[in-house]
């Protein structure tokens, strides 16, 4: 029977299928998940911690890591991260984190500076310090460049951006009692005050930078005249004594003031940063610029002992001049000593107005034939004294009709002036010529001559006594022959009187002689000479 293979059925097959297993298990969803949150955090805290910036500067004293905050107006934008020495061991680097958002803050003019207990002029700051503790300051910049690195201020700025008003600087051989703070006058008015100074590089003069607040700046113009206000302007003229101040506070610690003249035309405000000079006091600053300066010498051959540079040289009493130089020399030919005195006058200070004067006329020939007409009639240079307290001198150009000849070398240079001795010098030969005529005087002669007259006075009064004792007794031989109411009786009786008197006189005489015998050479005391 022939094999048959089976039927097959219509039902399908079964296969074994594998299980499809997912890659990455539930297990880990938790580290992920946790990632994740990590990475968002850490996100929003740098996003919400701001940038970093650096501040370096030279202590750090009172400032603490993670304590110490960065406030602007009150507000706290920052706090010092990290303090450290900077690689040269010189100055202090401070790490800070700002606040969000304050990224529009830090650009390449914003300050920053240490607040700590400060006494600057008139200024207190930074009390709140004492319990609170030092932090930094902040004055945001107006630049559009950013900036992450800065250098803090030595001290903090008197003057912050919001305040309106314009800054001008002064220039000072002399910086006195300023200080930053120090308040600022205009009409005995506190408008502003000191912001900052600074010494030049070259060490001559000093730079001060000065704040006006608005609206007073507008009183500053070009011809404007600054002057230090410190302290008490005393004066003393025909008028009387005259003592200017500022305030009570100027005495103090000083200020600055300004003001415009009067004669002054009206011009429009100066500029912001406008350089003024700063003068030593009100009447310095308001004295005419020189126009035409000129130098002369003056050779003095007595102590010049008093005069300084800066004295005035006055003309008539009024002031032309002043004293550049004092220095002292000697003749090698002569071994003479003197002083020559370099001056430097302005002939516009005698107010004197030039009229008819051509166009073309020389301007320096005619000082010359002026100077050389002065000369001519007298005109000489003298020391004298301007303080008996003080011992101060000055020059005084004046008129003396009998000072001897002289003419001016015009080609010197500088062209040098005739001088005549100073009034103490001339008070001074004579007094020594009066000593020496006295001690020609032969006053022992004359004591001798003295001594011999009342001698002979003494005699010449005995014998007067004499007489008078023998005229008496002739009387009484005369009374025993004639009345005693007849006139010879009193005609002889009148004379006796007479030479008694006479004889008092005398006597009153050598005593006075011997008490005084000086009187001889300078008559009695108190009688006219």
């Amino acid at each position: 029977m022939p094999d048959h293979d089976p039927p097959r059925s219509s039902v399908p097959e079964s296969r074994n299928v594998p299980k499809k297993r997912t890659r990455l298990s539930l297990v880990w969803f938790i580290p992920i998940l946790a990632a994740v949150v990590g990475a968002w955090v850490a996100v929003t805290r740098v996003l919400a911690e701001g940038p970093t910036i650096t501040i370096t500067m030279k202590s750090a004293e009172g400032l603490e890591a993670g304590k110490t905050k960065i406030h602007y107006n009150g507000v706290d934008i920052g706090t010092v991260s990290k303090i450290e020495l900077s690689p040269d061991h010189q100055r202090v680097i401070l790490t800070a984190q700002m606040a969000p958002k304050t990224e529009e803050f830090l650009v390449a003019d914003t300050k920053f500076w240490v607040v700590r207990p400060r006494i600057s002029g008139a200024n207190v700051s930074g009390l709140g310090t004492l319990i609170s503790g030092a932090y930094i300051g902040v004055e945001i910049g107006s630049s559009q460049e950013e900036k992450r690195v800065f250098a803090a201020l030595e001290t903090p700025p008197v003057i912050t951006g919001d305040i309106p008003g314009r800054f001008f600087t002064l220039k000072t051989a002399d910086l006195g009692s300023l200080d930053t703070g120090t308040p600022i006058y205009f009409r005995r008015v506190q408008v502003g005050q000191v912001a900052s100074y600074a010494l030049d590089k070259d060490g001559k003069d000093l730079t001060v930078r000065v704040f006006v607040q608005a609206p007073y700046d507008q009183y500053v113009n070009p011809n404007t005249r600054f002057w230090h206000a410190s302290g008490i302007d005393v004066s003393l003229s025909a008028s009387g004594l005259t003592v200017q101040t500022q305030s009570v506070l100027s005495i103090l610690i000083g200020g600055v003031a300004f003001e415009t003249a009067a004669s002054e035309p009206v011009l429009p405000p100066a500029e912001a940063n406008a350089v003024f000079t700063l003068y030593a006091n009100r009447t310095e600053a308001f004295n005419p610029p020189p126009r035409n300066p000129q130098t002369y010498v003056l050779n003095f051959k007595e102590s010049v002992r008093g005069l300084t540079v800066g004295a005035p040289v006055e003309f008539h009493g009024i002031p032309i001049g002043a004293v550049t130089d004092v220095r002292a020399q000697i003749d090698l030919k002569t071994f003479e000593f003197s002083v020559p005195v370099t001056i430097s006058l302005d002939p516009t200070r005698l107010g004197v107005r030039v009229v008819d004067a051509s166009a073309g006329i020389d301007l320096e020939s005619m000082r010359r034939r002026l100077i050389d007409s002065l000369i001519a009639h007298g005109a000489r240079a003298q020391l004298a004294t301007g303080n008996l307290l003080t011992g101060s001198a000055y020059v005084s150009i004046d008129f003396f009709p009998g000072a001897p000849p002289a003419t001016v070398d015009w080609s010197q240079k500088p062209p040098q002036i005739p001088t005549t001795p100073g009034q103490f010098q001339s008070t001074e030969a004579t007094v020594e010529n009066i000593i020496k005529k006295l001690d020609k005087v032969p006053f022992q002669e004359i004591g001798e001559d003295l001594q011999k007259a009342i001698a002979q006075l003494n005699t010449t009064l005995v014998s007067a006594q004499g007489t008078l004792t023998s005229a008496r007794g002739t009387l009484d031989n005369t009374s025993a022959l004639t009345e005693p109411n007849s006139s010879q009786v009193q005609q002889i009786g009148n004379t006796l009187q007479e030479v008694s008197r006479a004889a008092r006189s005398l006597r009153v005489l050598a005593d006075y002689l011997e008490r005084h015998p000086e009187a001889l050479l300078r008559g009695k005391a108190g009688e006219a000479k």
